[in-house]
């Protein structure tokens, strides 16, 4: 079969290199002062910054129309006979739901929709593992349930910068915000499975990475120690407009782990609206072998 491995922006995959990698990418709109914006289309990272770090502006996430996802795929099955889709996870928004639906009505049997409860360099790689499956002549069932079965393999640890935009989205209290600002309580998060759960506070960004990274390797050590001696966890890290720390986390985490490879990426915008300027984050995921 000629099977094809599309995705959300939620993937954090840029334009360019979906395109190197054959990848399409449905943009998921996020709003801003009531107007529809999409991620590299009619927004920029640098001007949703400004937008994002202005007090006035009202910023929410939505998610692809219906009319929007089955024109996606539509155009899809005109070339391919069959659509993996790895959308963003189930338990933080509610288009992977939406896309079961209409897959499960209209397109039985073309569009796989994969909910294996990935987001940003998690769901980047899940696309990659659909592209090895297929490069090895696997069908679209068997493709959609190695990934399934992934779904749990990996785990992400956020840092917040500040609590201000949970507050803004409904998750804190703006009280709760301000004082844990003025105490420069740093809030880690976790996400493994659908669950986006807090993991960790502390004072300062430095203690705050010493948890993560600790949280990583007892992850390695633990859980997933089976995948890690075969060889198929790697390691990435997220950021939202901080690139700078990234790359001083990344140099750290290569002397700490010098055996993972470490993937480097910027947090899609419709995540960081939700978790703010210089949010930082670090996972280990399980890879399929080529």
């Amino acid at each position: 079969m000629n099977i094809v491995v599309a995705t959300d922006s939620a993937s954090g995959m840029t334009q360019e290199e979906a395109k190197q990698l054959g990848v399409p990418i449905l943009p998921v709109p996020f709003i801003i002062n009531g107007e529809e914006y999409l991620e590299n289309v009619n927004m920029t990272r640098e001007r949703f910054y400004e937008l994002l770090e202005d007090d006035s502006a009202v910023i929410s996430t939505s998610q692809p129309s219906y009319a929007a996802m089955t024109e996606f795929w539509d155009n899809l099955l005109k070339e391919y006979d069959a659509v993996i889709y790895i959308p963003l996870s189930s338990g933080l928004s509610g288009s992977c739901q939406t896309a079961t639906m209409i897959a499960a009505e209209s397109y039985e049997g073309k569009v796989w929709v994969v909910n294996n409860q990935r987001i940003s360099v998690s769901q980047r790689q899940a696309v990659l593992d659909a592209q090895t499956l297929i490069a090895q002549g696997k069908a679209p069932q068997e493709i959609h349930d190695t990934l399934m079965d992934m779904k749990y393999d990996g785990s992400i640890y956020i840092m917040l910068d500040t609590l201000k935009y949970l507050a803004k989205g409904g998750r804190l209290t703006p009280a709760a915000a301000v004082i844990g600002n003025v105490l420069n309580l740093k809030p880690v998060l976790q996400i493994q499975g659908e669950k986006l759960d807090a993991y960790s506070k502390t004072r300062g960004a430095k203690k705050g990475i010493k948890i993560m990274l600790e949280a990583l390797r007892n992850d390695l050590d633990g859980v997933y120690k089976k995948y890690d001696e075969a060889g198929e966890m790697y390691l990435q890290i997220a950021h939202t407009n901080c690139l700078d720390r990234a790359l001083e986390l990344k140099e750290r985490m290569e002397k700490e782990f010098p055996e993972y490879d470490i993937f480097l990426a910027d947090l899609p915008l419709e995540v960081s609206c939700h978790l703010g300027p210089q949010a930082l984050g670090v996972g280990c995921t399980r890879r399929i072998q080529a």
